[in-house]
C-alpha cells in the first residue's frame, strides 16, 4: 500500500514539475510588447528663421525614412531654398546648391538614387511637405517643397509626406523673397541645417 502511494505520490509530482516546466518555456517564448516608436519632427533651420515639420509615416513610409536619413546625415546642411513661387510653393534640398559657381544646375542635384512615389490621398494644402520629381513618378531622390497655398492640381501626382506645424510665417517670408530667372531668390534663402528630433521636445 505504501508502495503504491509512493508511486502515486511521484506521479503527481512529476505531473506539477512538468506543469511547470511547461508553463517557464511558455513565459520564456510569449514575446514582449515592444515600446511604441518615438514622434519625430524635423526642425529647418534657414537663413529667414526655423520651421517644424511632422511626418505623415501611415502614407508613405520610405519617403519619411529617406527624408530622415538624409537629414540625419547633414544632407541638407548648407543647401538652399533655390525656387520659390508665391502662392505655390518653396522648393529645396538639391545639393548643387552648395555651390554658388553651380547655378545653372541648381534643381538637378540628388542623392545618388531614386524612390518609388507613394502617391496617397492626403491634400496639397497650405503647409503640406511633399517631394520634387522629374516626369518619372518614380525619381524622387531628396529635392522637396512645402506648399505656400492650396495646389490640388498636384494631388495623386506627387508623394504627400508630411506637414508645417511651426513656422508659417517663415514659409510666408521665404515664398515672398524676391526673385529671379528660374524663381530662384535674388537673395539667398540658405538651409543651415535639418535636425530630427522628438516630438515633444518642441514647445
Amino acid at each position: 500500500m505504501k508502495t503504491i502511494l509512493s508511486l502515486c505520490t511521484l506521479s503527481l509530482a512529476f505531473g506539477l514539475v512538468v506543469a511547470t516546466a511547461a508553463e517557464t518555456n511558455q513565459a520564456a517564448t510569449k514575446p514582449e510588447s515592444k515600446p511604441a516608436p518615438q514622434k519625430e519632427v524635423a526642425v529647418i533651420k534657414t537663413s529667414e528663421g526655423e520651421m517644424v515639420l511632422e511626418f505623415w509615416p501611415e502614407v508613405a513610409p520610405k519617403h519619411v525614412e529617406n527624408f530622415k536619413t538624409l537629414a540625419k546625415k547633414g544632407f541638407y546642411d548648407g543647401t538652399c531654398f533655390h525656387r520659390v513661387i508665391p502662392g505655390f510653393m518653396i522648393q529645396g534640398g538639391d545639393p548643387n546648391t552648395k555651390d554658388e559657381s553651380k547655378k545653372d544646375l541648381w534643381g538637378q542635384g540628388g542623392p545618388g538614387y531614386t524612390i518609388k512615389a507613394e502617391f496617397n490621398s492626403k491634400h496639397h494644402a497650405r503647409g503640406v511637405l511633399s517631394m520634387a520629381r522629374t516626369p518619372d513618378p518614380d525619381s524622387a531622390g531628396s529635392q522637396f517643397f512645402i506648399c505656400h497655398a492650396e495646389a490640388s492640381s498636384l494631388d495623386n501626382q506627387y508623394t504627400v509626406f508630411g506637414n508645417l506645424i511651426k513656422g508659417f510665417d517663415v514659409l510666408d517670408k521665404i515664398a515672398t523673397t524676391p526673385t529671379e530667372a528660374a524663381n530662384r531668390p535674388v537673395k539667398r534663402v540658405n538651409i543651415e541645417s535639418i535636425k530630427i528630433v522628438p516630438a515633444d521636445s518642441i514647445k
